[in-house]
């Protein structure tokens, strides 16, 4: 007998969306299996079962996972109404429907993860999970201690909470008056680094992820990419549970 999945798991697997948006697509009477609408959450079905999302076959597709390394400029979308050119452009060979996990401002550069399961990319960017990344920040001016204090103790900014892991000064420049930051993350706020540093009056020139968990980049230069090993593909999804708190 076949083993049974949730099926806003098996939706999630397929790559199609998360299984946040799974479960509204099922809730909201759009799923179907073996011809027969479904809107209970907590059904099961097998690999036999033909399971059609917005009346289009589900198709069950290989997983792949990338690290890319984005260059600024870029979109951290797989399509943009300004016809700016996005991440997955960067990949032009790989076939498969794939999407970004998080997203990196379009002028910062760095590690970027990209792949077509809707289940590892949502565990990856959950809160919860709190996996750290670590940015490197070219800044304006040389901040003094007290303020780079704030980062860590948190601060507010459009009502909204913003706070990093760690951040320790990497070098100085007293003649350019610039400073560089490495600041350790383990939520991702949109823009929340720039709006941290301009609030403490240090605005952000250059910004770059260089880690992610355990990854770096690497040989990779801006615009390149490799696939996950599967060993990293473990160790990521082990790290993520391993941190829910």
């Amino acid at each position: 007998m076949s083993n049974l999945e949730r099926l806003q798991k098996v939706i999630a697997q397929s790559g199609y969306t998360s299984r946040r948006k799974a479960e509204k697509l099922i809730a909201e009477g759009n799923v179907k299996v073996n011809g027969k609408t479904v809107t209970e959450l907590g059904t099961k079905v097998s690999t036999d079962d033909k399971i059609e999302v917005n009346g289009i076959p589900l198709e069950k597709e290989e997983h792949v996972y990338f690290m890319l390394y984005k260059p600024t400029g870029v979109i951290s979308s797989v399509k943009d109404e300004k016809g700016r050119k996005v991440v997955t452009d960067l990949l032009p060979e790989v076939e498969k429907r794939i999407f970004p996990v998080g997203r990196l401002d379009y002028n910062t550069s760095g590690i970027l993860l990209l792949t077509n399961d809707g289940e590892f990319a949502q565990m990856l960017m959950h809160p919860k999970h709190e996996i750290d990344k670590v940015y490197i920040a070219k800044i304006k001016g040389i901040p003094a201690r007290e303020e780079l204090k704030k980062l860590e103790a948190g601060l507010k900014d459009k009502g909204e909470w913003l706070k990093v892991k760690k951040q320790r000064v990497r070098s100085i420049d007293k003649r350019k008056k610039k400073t560089i930051l490495e600041i350790t993350l383990n939520e991702g706020k949109n823009r929340q680094i720039r709006r941290m540093l301009d609030a403490i009056g240090h605005p952000v020139e250059k910004l770059k992820r260089e880690k992610y968990g355990f990854l770096t980049l690497g040989n990779l230069q801006p615009g390149q990419y490799r696939e996950l090993k599967p060993h990293e593909i473990k160790k990521l999804k082990v790290l993520a549970q391993k941190n829910v708190k």
